[in-house]
């Protein structure tokens, strides 16, 4: 599972490092914010452990940028104790908060919790991506229902990723097909509605009475958490 920690303090990055390779986390580091933002990216990264103050990009800025493509959990490190400071890191998209100087063992006890809620709240874990009772395996590509196997096309596998990656954000037919098919198939938004009744069909127990593959009446499709 790959953690990546940010902080402009080497020494302190290379002591969370060695601990938590110690774990068994794979581990990559950055220095500044604009790194934390540039690193997150990579869909394997599971935790962010977030320096607040740092240069080129701040923590909170950081953070903020992070949430607009990725529900990965984010724990925040700062020399401030006061609790309107935690009150600012949590607005930001923040899950956890810890004030240096900190013992290492809370910084793994905390990092496991985050861990522990996100495989129950949908977050990816390893090669699996599981929200209720669909789960997605990242290395074969393959749909389940409770268990069971759904055969879903490269397309399908696509949208339904995409959206449980990002769940309760609504995304417009025009915003899917640009990101999904690029400019294939720009000329026609109907392409996405054929792919949304497919994925019910394959997917929710009622296609007509969706409980996670959700309408939001002229805006677009989004997949509820």
């Amino acid at each position: 599972m790959k953690i990546l920690v940010v902080d402009d303090e080497v020494l302190l990055v290379k002591g969370i490092r060695f601990n938590l390779q110690n774990e068994g986390y794979d581990v990559i580091t950055g220095c500044n914010g604009l790194d934390a933002v540039r690193l997150a990216r990579d869909p394997e990264v599971a935790l962010v452990v977030l320096d607040v103050m740092m240069p080129e990009m701040d923590g909170l800025t950081a953070c903020s940028k992070i949430r607009e493509f990725s529900n990965v959990p984010i724990i925040l490190l700062t020399a401030k104790a006061d609790d309107m400071d935690k009150l600012i890191g949590f607005d930001h998209g923040a899950d956890d908060y810890l004030t240096k100087p900190f013992n290492i063992l809370e910084l793994k006890a905390r990092i496991k919790a985050l861990l522990r809620r996100s495989a129950i709240s949908g977050q990816t874990v390893g090669n699996l991506l599981t929200i209720g009772p669909i789960s997605l395996d990242m290395d074969s590509r393959n749909a389940y229902v409770s268990g069971r196997l759904a055969e879903l096309t490269a397309k399908e596998f696509d949208v339904i990723e995409f959206l449980m990656r990002n769940p309760n954000r609504v995304y417009s037919r025009e915003t899917l097909l640009d990101t999904i098919w690029s400019y294939e198939y720009r000329s026609d938004i109907r392409t996405v509605d054929v792919h949304i009744r497919r994925l019910r069909e394959k997917l929710e127990e009622n296609p007509a009475q969706p409980n996670y593959i959700m309408t939001k009446w002229g805006v677009g499709y989004y997949f509820k958490k």
